[in-house]
């Protein structure tokens, strides 16, 4: 019998889930989607699009202290992150968002779990068969941690102006691991974020047919700047002023290409990467945005 490539992840997944339940971690998932909000701090949202080389980290930080980190970066950045966590004063990860099982984006994320106090755990509903993937899940369940599964239309915070939403996965079953990326959306007062993973044209489709609210001061650039990703109808929806690609210097996937970049030209964004500039970071206080 034959399976498309989708089915044998909701298989595998299936059995993975059923593997941990044995092994002491019954309801790893929890499906009760309660947000948390801390008291108010202060007033400025500071987002950082760390260098980690080939991959994706995001910190954010929000005006109302709490903290976001979406993604870790590869296997080798688990300590690199945790140390720059720690020099932005962090101490807990109030919101960790795990955008999709690859590993440039979940290798850090076993020593971040491990070396953090984590409130909430997002993943979008998918598995991957590798060593990287199950550190983290274990480093998950050590912690006695549920995961709540990231999908279209699930708030992760929504209180006095400021709001984190997942607006995509918006489907269940795609060949590409990468159309599971797990996108945020944050709005601060008129400012705003979309956080787009490794989504390409299939997930940016779905989210311009649901006619969702896509537009954004600073896109993080799908897929590494890949010509997979940011088509010219996408850009169009988003209307963002700046751009940031995270991407490693001379990286043997060509990224991003140059298809990417004369889209994003053409648009009159101006980018932002990491191979060139290292960490980027940007500050809203609500009213406007700035590159700091």
């Amino acid at each position: 019998m034959n399976f498309s490539k989708s089915k044998k992840r909701n298989i595998i997944y299936l059995l993975l889930v059923v593997v941990l339940a044995i092994s002491g971690a019954a309801g790893l998932f929890d499906l009760s989607e309660n947000t948390v909000s801390s008291s108010n701090g202060s007033d400025q949202l500071t987002v950082h699009f760390l260098d980690v080389g080939q991959g994706d980290s995001i910190l954010i930080q929000f005006p109302n202290d709490s903290v976001m980190l979406v993604d870790a970066g590869p296997d080798e950045n688990g300590a690199p992150v945790i140390s720059y966590l720690k020099k932005q004063g962090v101490e807990k990860i109030d919101y960790l968002v795990a955008t999709h099982p690859h590993a440039d984006h979940i290798g850090g994320m076993a020593a971040v779990i491990k070396e953090f106090d984590i409130n909430k755990v997002y993943m979008p509903k998918v598995t991957h068969t590798t060593k990287t993937f199950e550190d983290m899940l274990l480093s998950i369940k050590r912690k006695g941690l549920k995961i709540i599964p990231a999908r279209a239309g699930l708030d992760i915070l929504d209180r006095d102006g400021l709001q984190a939403t997942f607006i995509a996965p918006c489907g269940t079953d795609y060949d590409s691991l990468n159309n599971y990326s797990a996108i945020v959306k944050i709005q601060y007062g008129s400012t705003s974020f979309l956080l787009t993973g490794d989504a390409e044209g299939i997930s940016e489709k779905e989210m311009l047919d649901n006619s969702v609210d896509l537009r954004a001061d600073v896109l993080k650039v799908g897929h590494h700047g890949s010509s997979s990703s940011t088509t010219p109808a996408f850009l169009k929806s988003v209307t963002p002023e700046y751009a940031v690609i995270l991407v490693g210097a001379e990286n043997k996937y060509g990224h991003p290409h140059q298809e990417t970049l004369e889209h994003l030209a053409d648009a009159g964004v101006i980018v932002y990467r990491t191979d060139q500039e290292g960490t980027i970071i940007f500050a809203s206080d609500g009213k406007q945005v700035n590159k700091v």
